[in-house]
């Protein structure tokens, strides 16, 4: 197929196409652009006068759904002053200079880094190597990313398993207002945190947290005390951990065969009560009845469930009412004698300032959890990352260009 005319196509507008066959598995297009009169770099005089051509072989975008290869025809001027002599190529916008791929084909591979699944992925739909991807994701994306220069009014931390750049998990910065990644850090150390909120905290007021001691140091020394909120999650939690070490307890006391059951169906002892199905129900009547103090573990556990689902009704203008009913729960838990439950609520009464902020500005870190799942997910597709700077980039950039669905042929 001989195409022996200008034709539009991306990257190669002003361009003439000399010639154009498939030899060697690729599209080949042979372009030169028009002789122009060019200003010379050197002595800023015109010139017209070319020195030679050379033909330079570059990798480019798939066209017609085939492999491409330009072979661009460019050419030499030489300055015709007799002062100056100097030789220099004349301006394309087909290619930068000392490099082998287009400038189309380049910012291609920087969308597809994107929303591509990892750097392996993208390279085999490029037909080009991994080498040059991460090459070229380390080039663009700096530039890709709006960085945070302040971080809002309230912000929420947390941490997840990264396992980059030589620790073992980072520390994610968000806005759950916005509902948006800020930050990713490089460890969960408290000097870490700290120095990054020193810097780009003045204007943060609250702070949404897990129980975190490390953190919650760090955030009262970097930004003077602000409001705390405790994750829900996070404080729930003790709850049901103190209802698991008390199954666990019981259920070594059991026969063989009731031992192995309880522990199949141990999700019936923290399903809530009205959405159990006829079976689970029986399951979960026929093990409380068989232990006295497994009985009085899930009672606790459902009182807990009731003040909770209480609170978030009554909240924020039933702050008052909830710290009460709260201290119902600790008297319930005390006049149980259950040690397991006596430990939560002694977490509950270190972070109860906390736990209740979690009620009056009705923030969590749900939104967070779910960027930690979709950064492990990455993490996965990838097989891990060594560099946490890429690290760093390829997620903040999936999140701020993931409702951007552009995919490149």
């Amino acid at each position: 197929m001989q195409l022996n005319s200008n034709i539009s196509l991306p990257g190669l507008e002003g361009f003439i196409i000399t010639k154009s066959f498939e030899k060697d598995g690729y599209y080949q297009l042979h372009v030169e652009l028009e002789r122009v009169p060019h200003l010379c770099p050197s002595c800023k005089e015109v010139t017209d006068r070319v020195h030679d051509y050379r033909i330079q072989k570059i990798k480019h975008n798939q066209i017609f759904g085939r492999r491409t290869a330009l072979f661009y025809r460019k050419r030499r001027y030489a300055c015709e002053n007799e002062n100056c002599g100097k030789r220099f190529y004349e301006d394309n916008s087909i290619v930068e200079r000392y490099q082998r791929q287009s400038l189309e084909f380049n910012q291609a591979i920087g969308i597809e880094l994107i929303n591509g699944k990892n750097f392996k992925d993208v390279a085999e739909r490029f037909d080009t190597s991994p080498t040059t991807v991460m090459r070229r994701f380390d080039q663009v994306s700096a530039s890709m990313l709006s960085e945070t220069k302040k971080l809002p009014e309230v912000i929420a931390i947390d941490e997840y398993k990264g396992d980059a750049g030589g620790e073992k998990y980072q520390t994610i910065i968000a806005d759950p207002v916005e509902r948006k990644p800020l930050e990713i850090l490089k460890d969960r150390k408290k000097e870490t945190l700290m120095a990054y909120l020193r810097e780009h905290g003045d204007n943060v007021e609250v702070v949404v947290m897990d129980m975190s001691h490390s953190f919650k140091a760090a955030v009262d020394q970097a930004l003077g005390r602000p409001v705390v909120v405790a994750d829900r999650f996070h404080f729930s939690r003790y709850i049901y951990w103190a209802l698991e070490r008390v199954r666990r307890k019981v259920q070594n006391e059991f026969d063989d065969y009731d031992r192995k059951k309880c522990k199949r169906m141990r999700h019936v002892f923290y399903k809530h009560y009205e959405n159990l199905t006829d079976k689970q129900l029986w399951y979960l009547n026929y093990y409380r009845g068989k232990s006295s103090e497994l009985n009085r573990a899930y009672q606790l556990k459902e009182a807990y469930r009731l003040w909770f689902e209480t609170a978030k009704q009554l909240a924020p203008g039933g702050l008052k009412e909830i710290k009460e009913h709260l201290y119902q729960f600790y008297d319930l838990v005390r006049t149980s004698e259950m040690k397991e439950f006596e430990k939560s609520i002694e977490t509950f009464q270190n972070w109860q300032k906390e736990i209740m902020n979690s009620f009056a500005y009705d923030l969590h870190n749900g939104f967070v959890e779910g960027i930690n799942n979709q950064t492990k997910v990455i993490k996965r597709n990838a097989f891990g990352f060594r560099r946490f700077s890429r690290f760093r980039l390829k997620v903040l950039l999936h999140h701020q260009y993931k409702n951007i669905k552009v995919r490149v042929a």
